[in-house]
């Protein structure tokens, strides 16, 4: 009783409101007719003053300006008394339909000044009286009707008053009179009356209540009463929700939400023992027609995409659900999708050409759930053994035709393209497969694979034809004025053939040379270079190369890539992916393509990638062990030459300076050709040593003086690139390459792999051994590298540099004349001659000299501190160890010696002093 009481309640103060709403507006209107008369006769109102009278324009403080009313509530008929006064509210300036409430006072006043603070809450006031007034009450009152509907069933049941039929009897009247109650008082000319109530439209709000009362009398009348069967309740139950949809073109988008989630649950409530899909997908298809049709007209994207998002699952679920699903069925519903996309909701929506509008973002929807039907038509197992994959490949196909027709439904092409990447990169076959699989299935972990057959090959070529087709006439289509938009066409007709031919060719081809997709591949290169070219003379300017021409010859350059694996060896590969880089330097000089020099660039990385993967170039197996000529040689020769060359073509085709990035490609292909070159050389010096071996086991002097090698030459690299194109990045980035350098030579080639303590070969060649790679080698590029930095770096850098040259320029000399008395093998257990010890001195000294010279021809004091440091030693040496170990000749050959060089040094002092005075 207490619930029945409640809806009783609220049914009253619902009619109460209106009422006293609508007489409110009445007074309003009466009330700015009169101040509309005064204002057109000339007249002013007692209580103006000399000031108001200036401006005749100003009105009340009472009075609100018009505000427009919001988008998705119709203008209601205007009742006998208000178009009564029309004519003289049009002759002036114009009155809105919005007021400040039916609270205002029945005369206006002349505005008068007033504190901030309480206008301010004078406002928040009517704010919040506005809101409890207006909209709070209608939302409650709306909801209030709907659950008294139930409740008042729910009662009637409980106590048995009357009949099943009766009940239902009554609650479809209480929800048609809802209905009719809501179009009545719009008809009746209903406006919205206070502003920020529009929300609270109370037609929309009873239509609404009326709806969801029919909705639950018709499930009830099937599912609990049994009285009409699953046909006539699906039936009614569409019915009602797409008359709610269609309803929603006079009350608003929110009704229409109402009636889309309604039509949408109807098949669940309505069980059947015989579903029948296409009763299912027919019913779909019509709530999906209309609700098109209603947004179309209103413009409603979140309408629309709702209801794209509730057929996709509807057929996600049946793919999914019916183990029986038929193909028909789902084809149809695809199709149906796809057409009220293109022919309802896209047709005519304004210039689709607008850069403004790139996508219509409602197509995400449609596009996301029919691709992914086609994708399961094309991998599941049971749609796949039906010989479903030709129909999804159709889906797709459509998809891309649709997308070509209306080309705000961008989105399309992204899903179809994915959905054919993943399908074709699904058939590639597992590393590890089950060899005797039961029943012959391929399978890795008892989980199937998708199927790859005949019809898939067939299947990947005719979908890589059509993305080919279809990306580069829209790409040219759109290259003048949608650059965002050609480019992805351009992209999606790249990407797709290029995965297509890599999951064919692994999947069917023979990987380590296949001639027949080789030669696919070309044709690739020549399409896609050609499709570029093509579309780079619709751009405007022509020939500008934008983001559509830079996607069609990057495949291009990708499709060149296959090829060479297709159709070589590993090593032919690596050598002629680092030649390939001076195509594109050289088509600079008819094209000012900013990819161009991107595309030389991406060959570098892509001979890094092979180096990294294989550093012997051929395998280890194949390679020779003849020093210098081997595949070495041309293994990172080659591609420095071709590094060198483009980046000398690129300096003369490209801006000296870097302007929007285009002097970039040029300083990268002048590091890389600095790289390789560097790598060659210790490549072929590392082989020399280790007999032709090169492997990856435990780090040894010499592998540890490659990386050494390479630290110093990044320095160098990044010095030289940031000397031309300025940059915080490479000018630290080139100090921490000199700081790792230096690290790794005092920690590791003076302590841990120093083979005085490790004992570890230096090798048999006299010259060109492990010292000459873990010394000479790093000294000749650390100084060299000191020279380079020396007014470009911080002086301690430079300074830094230049010690460490030295040091190894002395450990190279020292250790090479222990191995001249020792042999292979260096360790400093095996004591020491007299002679070694003499020549040791007497090398120091001639070390001492020779840094002493240099630091005055270089004017480097870091070099003469050197000098005399080393010279010290000498002296040290001799006084201390020579003294006591050396006997007869030895001794005083070191002490004259050393005696010799001192006064040496001397008189060049002096002579240096004298001439410095003279100067001065």
């Amino acid at each position: 009783m207490f619930e029945s009481l409640i809806g009783l309640v609220a049914i009253i103060a619902l009619f109460v409101i209106i009422s006293r709403q609508q007489s409110r507006i009445r007074l309003v209107e009466r009330e700015l007719g009169a101040l509309r008369s005064l204002v057109l006769s000339g007249a002013v109102p007692p209580a103006a003053k000399p000031s108001e009278q200036a401006t005749p324009d100003d009105a009340p403080t009472a009075v609100i300006p018009a505000v427009a009313a919001a988008a998705d509530i119709p203008s209601p008929a205007i009742s006998e008394p208000v178009a009564a006064q029309a004519p003289a509210m049009e002759a002036g300036a114009p009155i809105g339909e919005f007021v400040s409430g039916p609270w205002a006072p029945s005369e206006p006043k002349a505005a008068e000044p007033a504190a901030p603070a309480a206008a301010a809450k004078a406002t928040r006031q009517s704010d919040v009286e506005t809101a409890l007034g207006t909209r709070w009450a209608v939302w409650v009152g709306g909801i209030a009707l709907a659950l008294g509907g139930l409740f008042l069933i729910r009662y009637t049941i409980e106590a048995g008053i009357f009949g099943p039929g009766v009940r239902l009897a009554m609650a479809g009247v209480l929800g048609l009179v809802l209905v009719a109650g809501g179009e009545f008082i719009r008809r009746t000319g209903f406006k919205v009356p206070v502003q920020g109530a529009a929300g609270a439209y109370i037609p929309a709000i009873l239509t609404a209540a009326g709806a969801f009362i029919l909705f639950g009398t018709v499930y009830a009348a099937h599912g609990i009463y049994g009285f009409i069967g699953p046909a006539l309740a699906f039936t009614l139950l569409g019915i009602i929700g797409v008359a709610t949809i269609a309803a929603a073109l006079v009350h608003g988008q929110a009704l229409a939400g109402i009636g889309l989630v309604g039509a949408m649950v109807t098949p669940v409530l309505v069980a059947s023992q015989a579903p029948n899909p296409w009763a299912l997908f027919g019913y779909l298809a019509i709530v999906l027609a209309a609700t098109g049709v209603i947004a179309r007209m209103r413009d409603w994207k979140l309408l629309m995409a709702a209801a794209f998002f509730g057929t996709g699952v509807w057929t996600i679920l049946y793919m999914t659900d019916a183990p029986g699903a038929n193909l028909s069925a789902i084809l149809f519903v695809d199709a149906v999708t796809l057409a009220v996309l293109a022919l309802v909701w896209l047709a005519r929506r304004g210039d689709e050409t607008a850069p403004a509008r790139a996508f219509d973002w409602p197509s995400i929807m449609p596009g996301l759930f029919v691709a992914f039907s086609a994708l399961g038509l094309s991998v599941d197992p049971a749609f796949a053994a039906a010989g479903y994959a030709l129909p999804g490949a159709v889906v797709i196909a459509a998809m891309v035709a649709v997308a070509l027709y209306r080309p705000l439904a961008l989105p399309l092409v992204y899903a179809a393209g994915l959905v054919t990447v993943l399908i074709y990169l699904g058939i590639i076959p597992p590393t590890s497969i089950a060899s005797d699989f039961p029943g012959g299935a391929l399978g890795v972990d008892g989980l199937p694979v998708a199927t790859s057959n005949a019809l898939t090959l067939r299947i990947g070529i005719g979908l890589g034809l059509v993305f080919i087709g279809a990306g580069f006439w829209a790409a040219r289509r759109f290259a003048a004025g949608m650059q965002i938009r050609a480019a992805s066409w351009a992209a999606w007709g790249v990407i797709v053939p290029l995965v297509i031919l890599l999951a064919l060719w692994f999947t069917f081809g023979n990987l380590d040379r296949d001639l027949v997709y080789a030669a696919a591949a070309a044709l690739l290169v020549v399409i896609f270079a050609a499709g570029g070219e093509w579309i780079a003379r619709a751009e405007e300017p022509p020939l500008k190369g934008g983001l559509a021409v830079s996607f069609a010859l990057g495949g291009a350059a990708i499709a060149g890539l296959l090829l060479m694996h297709m159709a070589f060896d590993s090593g032919w590969t690596t050598i002629l992916l680092g030649a390939a880089a001076i195509v594109p330097a050289l088509a600079t000089r008819w094209r000012v393509y900013p990819v161009l020099g991107w595309i030389s660039v991406g060959a570098v990385i892509a001979v890094l990638g092979r180096v990294a993967f294989d550093p012997t170039i051929v395998g280890a197996g194949f390679l020779s062990t003849t020093p210098v000529f081997n595949w070495l040689l041309p293994g990172y020769g080659v591609p420095a030459l071709a590094f060198g060359f483009a980046a000398r073509q690129l300096a003369r085709t490209t801006p000296a300076l870097p302007v929007a990035g285009n002097g970039r490609p040029r300083l990268a292909m002048e590091a890389a050709a600095a790289l390789f070159a560097l790598l060659t050389l210790a490549m072929l010096v590392r082989h020399a040593m280790h007999g032709g071996v090169i492997d990856m086991g435990a780090m040894t002097l010499a592998e540890q003086s490659i990386y050494t090698l390479i630290a110093i030459g990044a320095g160098a690299i990044l010095v030289a690139i940031d000397m031309r194109s300025p940059s915080a990045v490479m000018r630290y980035g080139s100090m921490a390459a000199g700081v790792a350098s230096v690290a790794f030579i005092v920690v590791r080639h003076f302590v841990v792999l120093n083979p005085l303590l490790t004992d570890e070969s230096t090798g048999q060649i006299p010259v060109f051994n492990l010292l000459f790679l873990a010394y000479l080698l790093p000294a000749v590029a650390a100084g060299g590298l000191a020279l380079y930095a020396r007014d470009k770096r911080p002086k301690w850098y430079a300074q830094m540099l230049a010690v460490v040259a030295a040091v190894l320029a002395f450990a190279y000399a020292t250790l090479s004349v222990r191995r001249l008395f020792k042999g292979e093998f260096i360790g400093l257990w095996s004591g020491l001659g007299q002679l070694e010890t003499y020549t040791y001195s007497a090398l120091w000294l001639v070390i001492g000299v020779a840094l002493l010279t240099a630091g005055v021809w270089l004017k480097s004091q870091v070099l003469r501190i050197a000098s005399a440091a080393l010279i010290a030693v000498a002296v040290l040496k001799v006084f201390i160890f020579d003294m006591s170990e050396l006997e007869g000749v030895l001794r005083a050959l070191s002490f004259i010696g050393l005696g010799a060089v001192l006064i040496g040094i001397g008189l060049f002092y002096q002579r240096l002093l004298t001439r410095a005075a003279r100067e001065a």
